[in-house]
């Protein structure tokens, strides 16, 4: 047996066991490696005016780092003072909201449970000189515990809180009310013949088949593949998988990101006939994608066959300028349309001649006569782009009838022999809808390249940039015009598809126009006048732009928004508290005075961020219930101007452009400031901002309140691990409503289609999808009576969902 000295100040102590001495060393080292960094961060934090909780709990952790590396119990009641101070500064800036909560206490509460684990916790004698009593080891030991206990209580309260989710119910549409009082809507119930149902827009499918009751027993009906998977030579990285199909008869229609053009059997799935429009190679294209097709139905009067046997057709916009009319019978080219192999050249007078530089991603209108063609150029690489001219031609002939220049707006004659349009004008990259019965198409426009310096806009561009613009259809000369962003500087583009129906409104039809923005404002417009039918304020705005430019001094607000509150300190996450403190001094290091906020040198937050609140995808709108389905995202960006010394070298990407290539994206080359642009986010990769980033929501849109809002999605896949956390993600890709009540979104970012209660937001049914659904889903039934609802899956490059090649159609269960 080993012998027994006793100790010749105490007999009954034991000595120091190497074992303990090495696990208090290695205790306290963990939390000086840890505190000595938070330390000096929150040194700098509080310089820069931010919280003085880090400061003060890095002397915690060094301190009780040095007390605990002594063998001094005093280090176990200094941690359980950083716990319980940690719990008590939590709880004040973040309340019950578990997400804020975890981030700033989970790293504490796991070293205090380390710190009580049996090997650390036998390091402390108990009995023994300086460590008895109340004050010893065993009572900071107690100490430490009851405050990781009452952490541990107000983390599983929060899991029953829930801050960010308004509970509501919509208003029940009116005893009798249809769609049939809306404006006219020659489509088919059963049939989906536009982007967004028809040109109206609204997402909205008038069958009612499912409904909250039975969408639970929705199942794969089928599923088609395409085999064009983004991963391509040349392909860039916002190759995108967002198309709507489109259904007439019995048969869908729908393109692909390399630009093929498929049909299929609207009930098995199964392949009818693929068109390949053998697209210019070697684009140096920003985007590849196809958003739909377009449709002309056969004409209803009778008429002598045309010689292609073309009686209706379908429009392909495609990557490299042209669009093309196909048979849907065949998916042959219609060759008495556009005079050259049934397609038309959008290059005819296009200045600054750059393949890849103009291209339409969104399909175009289809009226009884024309076809309304936009396109879109590329964003922030010089101010010698293409122009942003919105053209309409002979949907029989392809001949040019009009053409409207933002940059000239007050004529839209055809150009003459050898002009062009104004090059750098303000460009229409989304999807337009049009009411024939008015005579009008709407037009959603972005802003003149380079998009954060504006300094040398012309007056005309400083009046249509950022708008939405009521062209007359017979003439293309602007009957309206409402500017949605002034003196944009911040790619508040307007990205989404208006949505068209008549609200009742004290009794009276009312033709209204709902036009969602990256800003999240949603207006709502007589679309006769383009005045507001919810009250639209002047709210005024962060004032000192960059040299040269100049800020608006007020911009419009919407009394339907979903405008979030300006980010401050606490707003600041992370996965631990250290890539919070980052990004704490990230924040405070960055301009910021709320929306608005110019870009700067310094680097500027922008919030909500170009992402948008709402994006291409739009909202849904259901013309019986009066009601908007929505899908709010919010994230920040950091904008920051780079000065150029000239009009060629590259500031952003630090090199020469290889002689005859495209110039790279934000270099803004002939303006005074190139552009950095990048999500707001911690070292790790996540966005600083707290959770949630992504809902759905209700809105009323005769009163213009939110009904209800809830956080929407998982980080299943966005975490490196698969983990099913419910915080509300973004998405990308818009929402569809039905008269059953149900409402679809695929489009966000965990790989889900979902179903909703349109009347209050509750989740009811979830599939599983093999890749990202960036995509709008729509709805159509068969002849066997089914209403099938269809999601595509093919991911989004720029976003990382999940690339693939997948069209999938649900039905309810046949009867048997």
């Amino acid at each position: 047996m080993p012998t027994y000295n006793p100790s010749p100040v105490n007999p009954a102590l034991k000595p120091v066991d190497p074992l303990k001495r090495r696990t208090a060393w290695a205790a306290g080292l963990v939390l000086l490696v840890l505190g000595v960094p938070l330390l000096l961060a929150g040194c700098w934090l509080v310089v820069l005016g931010g919280s003085s909780y880090y400061l003060l709990a890095g002397l915690g952790f060094v301190l009780a780092g040095v007390l605990l590396a002594r063998r001094s119990p005093s280090g176990l009641w200094v941690f359980a003072l950083v716990v319980g101070g940690t719990l008590a500064w939590a709880l004040w800036e973040a309340g019950l909201d578990w997400w804020p909560l975890a981030a700033r206490g989970g790293v504490v509460f796991v070293i205090g449970l380390f710190l009580l684990t049996p090997r650390v916790a036998r390091t402390w004698p108990i009995h023994s000189i300086g460590h008895e009593g109340f004050l010893g080891a065993r009572g900071g030991r107690w100490a430490l515990g009851s405050v990781l206990g009452a952490f541990l209580v107000a983390a599983v309260v929060t899991w029953f809180h829930d801050d960010n989710r308004l509970v509501g119910m919509l208003p029940l549409p009116p005893m009798g009310a249809s769609a049939a009082a809306q404006p006219a809507d020659t489509v088919p119930a059963d049939e989906w013949h536009a982007y967004g149902r028809s040109g109206l827009g609204q997402r909205y499918s008038p069958l009612a088949q499912i409904t909250p009751d039975n969408v639970k027993s929705l199942e794969l009906a089928w599923e088609y593949r395409t085999g064009d998977m983004r991963g391509r030579p040349g392909d860039p990285q916002e190759t995108t998988f967002e198309v709507t199909p489109l259904k007439v008869g019995n048969r869908l229609f729908f393109c692909t990101p390399h630009q093929s053009v498929i049909a299929l059997d609207a009930t098995t799935g199964a392949e009818a006939w693929r068109f390949n429009p053998e697209i210019q190679d070697k684009l140096a294209l920003q985007h590849l994608t196809c958003r739909g097709l377009s449709y002309q139905p056969p004409a209803t009067a009778p008429k002598p066959p045309a010689a292609d046997g073309c009686t209706a057709k379908l429009f392909m916009p495609t990557a490299d300028g042209r669009v093309i009319a196909l048979s849907p019978e065949t998916g042959k080219p219609c060759t008495s349309f556009g005079g050259d192999k049934g397609q038309i050249d959008l290059w005819a007078g296009m200045p600054n001649l750059k393949p890849g530089a103009y291209y339409s991603t969104s399909p175009v209108v289809v009226t009884s006569r024309l076809i309304i063609v936009g396109g879109t150029v590329l964003d922030n690489v010089s101010t010698k782009e293409q122009s942003g001219v919105i053209r309409a031609f002979d949907i029989n002939t392809g001949a040019l009838v009009w053409a409207w220049d933002s940059g000239r707006p007050g004529s839209s004659a055809p150009l003459a022999p050898g002009q062009t349009y104004t090059a750098n004008s303000p460009n229409s990259w989304s999807i337009s809808s049009v009411d024939e019965a008015l005579g009008m198409v709407y037009v959603p426009l972005g802003n003149q390249p380079p998009d954060q310096w504006g300094g040398n806009r012309s007056p005309a561009v400083e009046t249509y940039s950022s708008s939405v613009v009521a062209l007359d259809l017979a003439t293309g000369k602007v009957r309206w015009n409402f500017q949605t962003v002034h003196h944009d500087l911040w790619d508040y583009d307007v990205p989404a598809q208006p949505s068209l129906l008549d609200l009742n409104i004290g009794g009276n039809k009312v033709p209204a126009l709902v036009q969602p923005t990256k800003q999240g404002e949603i207006f709502v417009l007589d679309r006769r006048t383009g005045t507001p039918l919810l009250p639209v304020t002047e709210v005024p705005a962060p004032q000192g732009a960059a040299q040269g430019d100049r800020s608006a001094p007020t911009q419009p607000k919407s009394a339907l928004s979903f405008n979030p509150p300006p980010l401050t300190d606490r707003d600041m996450w992370g996965a631990t508290m250290f890539d919070q403190l980052y990004c704490r001094i990230a924040f405070h290091r960055l301009r910021y005075e709320g929306r608005f906020t110019p870009p700067s040198t310094q680097g500027t937050l922008v919030y909500p961020g170009n992402f948008g609140v709402f994006n291409w995808g739009g909202v849904a709108v259901d013309p019986v219930r009066q009601m908007a389905f929505t899908t709010p995202t919010y994230l920040a960006f950091v904008s920051k101007l780079v000065p150029r010394p000239d009009d060629s070298t590259l500031m952003v990407q630090g090199s020469q452009r290889p002689q005859g290539s495209l110039p790279s994206l934000n270099e803004n080359f002939g303006a005074p400031f190139a552009v950095k642009l990048s999500a707001f986010l911690s070292p790790l990769g996540i966005p600083c901002q707290a959770p949630p980033w992504g809902y759905v929501a209700g809105a009323d849109l005769i009163t213009g309140a939110i009904a209800w809002q809830h956080k929407n999605g998982t980080v299943r896949d966005l975490s490196p691990v698969p983990l099913p956390f419910r915080m509300g993600v973004p998405s990308l890709g818009g929402p569809l409503a039905t008269a059953g009540g149900v409402a679809f979104l695929s489009g966000t970012l965990d790989d889900y289609v979902r179903a909703y209660d349109v009347n209050n937001g509750d989740e009811l049914w979830k599939s599983r999808l093999p890749a990202g659904g960036q995509a709008t889903p729509m709805s159509y039934a068969v002849a066997d009576g089914r209403q099938f609802v269809l999601v595509v899956a093919g991911g989004h490059g720029s976003l990382g969902t999940r690339a693939g090649d997948y069209v999938r159609a649900y039905a309810l269960p046949l009867a048997r």
